[in-house]
């Protein structure tokens, strides 16, 4: 067989080979059953906020770059296998000091690190970005093993020393309720050790350090909820015996039910002759299951340790 009939086997070969690769591919894709949707988020959770959807616009595309990049490194490695095998015992002819090759390698993977980092800047900017007032301010404030959420606004003022707050318990999640579509700004400190403010569904989280006393960290960070839900919330740093019950929840209300149990939250109950609890307020909203007035997501953790029995012997 001459070298040129050789050569046609195996790229009438290497043509089979691609086809059936690409037939495998389109039959793995439809299999899993995912939406477009799903498949241009890679994997990446899905966000509900602005912040989280331009963090999955650059994931995307990242990783649309990684494969063109991995289609372009596989389809040289298959060149090199099928149109370079050994011949003969002849040895080939070698190249040195190829100038023009050289300056490719060095050129293009400078440009996707420069393109890497203009993106990445440009998405880090807008999710620390302050610009816009905020509408809703919020402190956030972590404690062995639990959180409080302190509305700071003026409106929110009981009196001269209290503002609006939900602490939590060993026996309640506390609630942070916001409002959707507004924006809100979130001011982190704790009081003990290093804690992480983790909402899995924001695709953002941010330490919590001891206040005053902290490092040089921003605590302050804003977004806006665009869709009303129950959203989880953790704590991502290890901090103590219960760090993995350290749980909270935010509850994403639209606008309006929002100002109706701010108002709740400002009035006496009078069953209780107290200020409404969160729980109290949500549950006299009686809007369905986003006015839970319990978590919906997690539940309280029992601290007793001799609660349990044991199974064996």
């Amino acid at each position: 067989m001459s070298r040129k009939e050789e050569r046609h086997v195996l790229t009438a070969r290497a043509a089979r080979l691609t086809k059936v690769l690409a037939l495998v591919g389109v039959v793995a894709f439809v299999a899993t059953g995912c939406s477009t949707e799903e498949v241009l988020r890679f994997g990446w959770p899905e966000g509900v906020t602005p912040q989280a959807e331009q963090m999955r616009q650059l994931w995307t595309w990242s990783v649309v770059a990684a494969l063109a990049m991995g289609v372009l490194v596989w389809g040289l490695i298959l060149w090199s296998i099928i149109f370079h095998r050994k011949k003969s015992e002849e040895f080939p002819r070698q190249t040195q000091y190829n100038v023009p090759l050289e300056m490719v390698y060095i050129t293009v993977p400078t440009i996707i690190v420069v393109v890497l980092f203009y993106f990445t800047a440009v998405t880090q900017n807008f999710v620390n970005s302050k610009d816009e007032p905020a509408d809703v301010n919020v402190t956030v404030t972590s404690f062995q093993w639990n959180w409080e959420f302190t509305y700071t606004d003026p409106k929110y003022k009981i009196d001269q020393q209290r503002q609006v707050s939900t602490v939590g318990s060993s026996s309640e999640i506390p609630l942070l309720v916001l409002p959707t579509g507004k924006n809100v700004r979130y001011t982190l400190q704790s009081k003990d050790v290093i804690h992480s403010f983790w909402v899995p569904d924001f695709l953002f989280k941010r330490d919590t350090f001891p206040y005053p006393k902290k490092n040089n960290q921003d605590n302050v960070f804003q977004n806006r909820i665009d869709t009303p839900g129950a959203f989880v919330g953790r704590c991502a740093e290890l901090c103590g015996t219960y760090h993995a019950v350290m749980n909270f929840e935010v509850r994403g209300l639209p606008s309006e039910v929002f100002d109706r149990y701010m108002a709740l939250r400002l009035k006496e109950n009078a069953k209780t002759a107290k200020l409404y609890t969160a729980a109290e307020a949500l549950a006299e909203l009686n809007c369905g299951e986003l006015c839970s007035p319990q978590a919906i997501t997690t539940k309280p953790f029992n601290t007793d340790r001799t609660a349990g029995t044991a199974s064996g012997r």
